[in-house]
């Protein structure tokens, strides 16, 4: 069983890397031609703790720690990994019962388990980047404690750069069908392309892929590298991930997680129903997709493993030649896209944030 895993799959020695550039200073012009040399990126995909936020940063340290080792400049995780994606949302029949206590009861330790954003466990997330010198993408369940929304949890995506600055926060945007039970409703501040020490990077949430304005207004930034959160990476999430990599013209970090039955509540693991015979919930399917739509590393199922590729931004400049949705490929004298913010946020914000 895959909660029983000895341990972590080492990534293999960089290939013919060449030293990657250092970071450039911020309001320098951006854009691929300024992105020259390989990078090292890793997906990670282990097993989280859930409802145990503490345990699961501790994790989260050694596992960065074993991909920055391993010579990754940018360390990935998937969807909701600090404190777990609610999987039972799908396989435990009284999930959406009205006022019942044992789902009360439940959403209330999840909630419990969710961290501030900004917050002590979030500069603790800064803190694991600026160690390793890594750019950090986590997937988190966030609460909010003050101001509007503090009764509502958000499916939000953190990056963090090198340095441990926090340079973007989104929240996902329409949480998906069941999803709508636990989560709320994000906004696009940070719907935005992020210029990190890699090079520019964005992200999106799982069912984001499927709402074209949504990765439009993403392909319109230019991303060197996309990071796709999922709760488990199935065969549409693949395509979604394979056909962003193509229109956008970038690599794609598809990221799923992990999580088995066992690792549940024993009540409530007794009480799903529809789970697969060995008792996985999540089954991870994490890989990297090149500029043309190609699986370069993965996707790897079932079992923990630090998954690592290497891109090269040349790539990227060679795949423009036949399709730019941004520029020769689009005509914005027909077509145009317009993107709101929303409202100010309770006791959040969309970064960058300055680290103490």
């Amino acid at each position: 069983m895959v909660a029983e895993a000895a341990g972590i799959a080492q990534p293999p020695p960089l290939r013919g890397a060449r030293p990657g550039p250092p970071a450039r200073p911020r309001g320098e012009p951006g854009g691929w031609a300024m992105m020259r040399g390989m990078r090292r990126v890793a997906a990670i995909q282990a097993l989280a703790v859930p409802f145990d936020v503490e345990a699961s940063l501790e994790r989260a340290r050694a596992l960065v720690g074993q991909a920055a080792h391993g010579g990754a400049s940018l360390v990935a995780f998937g969807e909701t990994w600090l404190t777990g994606y609610p999987a039972w949302i799908d396989a435990w029949p009284r999930v959406g019962l009205w006022d019942d206590p044992e789902v009360k009861a439940l959403h209330a330790r999840f909630r419990r388990a969710a961290i501030t954003v900004p917050g002590p466990h979030a500069e603790a997330l800064g803190d694991i980047a600026a160690e390793h010198g890594v750019v950090l993408v986590m997937g988190v369940n966030e609460r909010v404690d003050e101001g509007p929304g503090h009764g509502t949890l958000y499916n939000a995506l953190l990056v963090f750069d090198a340095d441990g600055r926090l340079l973007l926060h989104h929240r996902k945007l329409v949480p998906t069908h069941t999803e709508r039970l636990v989560w709320g409703p994000g906004d696009a501040h940070g719907l935005r392309v992020v210029d990190t020490a890699v090079g520019r990077v964005g992200g999106l949430v799982c069912w984001e892929h499927f709402m074209p304005l949504a990765r439009q207004a993403l392909h319109e930034q230019g991303e060197l590298l996309h990071v796709a959160q999922w709760p488990t990476v199935k065969p549409m999430p693949r395509l979604a991930s394979q056909c962003y990599a193509f229109e956008g013209r970038c690599f794609v970090l598809a990221v799923g997680g992990l999580l088995h039955r066992d690792m549940l509540p024993p009540a409530l693991a007794e009480a799903l129903v529809g789970v697969r015979e060995d008792g996985m919930l999540l089954r991870g399917g994490s890989g990297l997709v090149g500029p043309d739509g190609s699986w370069i590393v993965g996707p790897v199922f079932d079992r923990e493993e630090v998954i690592v590729g290497e891109i090269d931004p040349a790539r990227c400049e060679e795949e423009a030649m036949a399709l730019d949705v941004s520029g020769h490929y689009a005509r914005p004298d027909l077509l145009s896209l317009v993107v709101r913010p929303g409202p100010p946020r309770g006791g959040a914000t969309g970064g960058p944030l300055t680290r103490r």
